[in-house]
């Protein structure tokens, strides 16, 4: 047995079936759920920064995404809004590293 206790990607318990093995779950509440959603965020930017693999940041961005629904706005949305900022400040495009400020 395999213990897990995180949020997994829908189809999860639908491929464990599918070799074999019975999964456990329960659905989460919305606080549960957006609590599970804040961890699998700094469970994947850690994977991340370790690995620098284009998957945990492909999941990375599945999570934004899904993080965004729980706070009403729609991808495009805040891509307008990430847009807006960029504007506004910048990005990090020039690798800019501020050390102090007098």
């Amino acid at each position: 047995m395999h213990i897990y206790n995180k949020l997994a990607r829908d189809k999860v318990p639908t491929l464990i079936k599918a070799s074999g093995k019975r999964p456990h779950t329960r659905i989460l509440s919305e606080q549960e759920y957006i609590q599970a959603l804040h961890e699998k965020l700094q469970e994947k930017v850690f994977l991340f920064t370790a690995t620098d693999s284009l998957e945990e940041l492909a999941d990375i961005l599945e999570l934004v995404h899904t993080l965004a629904k729980t706070h009403h706005i729609t991808p495009r949305e805040l891509e307008i809004l990430r847009a807006c900022k960029a504007r506004a400040e910048g990005g990090f495009r020039q690798r800019i590293f501020l050390e102090h400020v007098d």
